[in-house]
């Protein structure tokens, strides 16, 4: 009968007390290394842990850093809103240089020769011009309809203001109702104009400027004072 060979799992035995010392002393060790081993493969994965949670700490920290940052940024750099006026009685009387006129209001066909410069009224195109403000020249006879239905149009002449001029103009402008626009060979660096008034002034900080929106802005005087200033003509130069 052929015996049966030891299993590789099986003691080690000796029958040699001092080598069975030392067989059992290397078994020890083994397990011992083992041990080792998975003790230090342990702490290898806890440390891996340990540094993902931490990057993705660091990350999440960063992300609200900046999403702070963007939330800030857009209130400090956000544009100025657009300051709001109550619609105004046409008294314009306490305005020093305030020149007020006498103008038809027919709707004609072709360019029509404007008593003032720019015009403040008179005769205009039977489509008036979309309120808003435009880097180009528009045509006189639509913006004058503009003015019929009580917008102010301001204009300016470019060989006699700044681009920073051109922004304070535009910043003082409600958002609707108003034309902003260059106009040239006047005879003063700003004109504001509404139905049949006019004031001229030579700097964008003028107090006037404020003094005759309030005045003349959406006038319950103008000859259509409810019409609107949208829905109409994009003169080109339109922002």
């Amino acid at each position: 009968m052929t015996p049966t060979p030891p299993s590789p799992s099986d003691k080690r035995t000796s029958g040699n007390p001092a080598k069975q010392a030392e067989i059992n002393l290397t078994v020890k060790q083994q397990r011992e290394q083992k041990r080792q081993e998975k003790l230090a493969e342990y702490q290898k994965q806890l440390a891996k842990r340990r540094r993902s949670k931490l990057v993705w700490w660091v990350v999440g920290i960063t992300a609200a850093v900046v999403i702070i940052g963007l939330v800030i940024a857009s209130v400090v750099f956000a544009p100025a809103p657009a300051p709001t006026y109550e619609r105004g009685d046409s008294d314009g009387s306490s305005i020093e240089g305030l020149e007020t006129f006498e103008n038809t209001a027919n709707h004609v066909e072709g360019p029509v020769e404007y008593a003032q410069t720019p015009p403040a009224g008179g005769d205009h195109n039977a489509v008036w011009l979309n309120c808003g403000v435009y880097t180009q020249p528009v045509p006189n006879e639509n913006a004058v309809h503009s003015l019929e239905h009580g917008a102010v149009w301001v204009t300016y002449d470019p060989a006699q203001v700044s681009d920073d001029d051109i922004a304070a103009l535009e910043a003082q402008l409600p958002s609707t109702y108003t034309v902003l626009s260059p106009y040239e060979g006047m005879d003063s660096p700003i004109a504001l104009s509404a139905w049949n008034a006019q004031v001229k002034v030579d700097s964008a900080d003028d107090e006037r400027i404020e003094q005759f929106i309030r005045a003349y802005w959406r006038s319950t005087n103008a000859p259509e004072p409810n019409a609107a200033c949208t829905g109409a003509y994009d003169a080109p130069g339109k922002k």
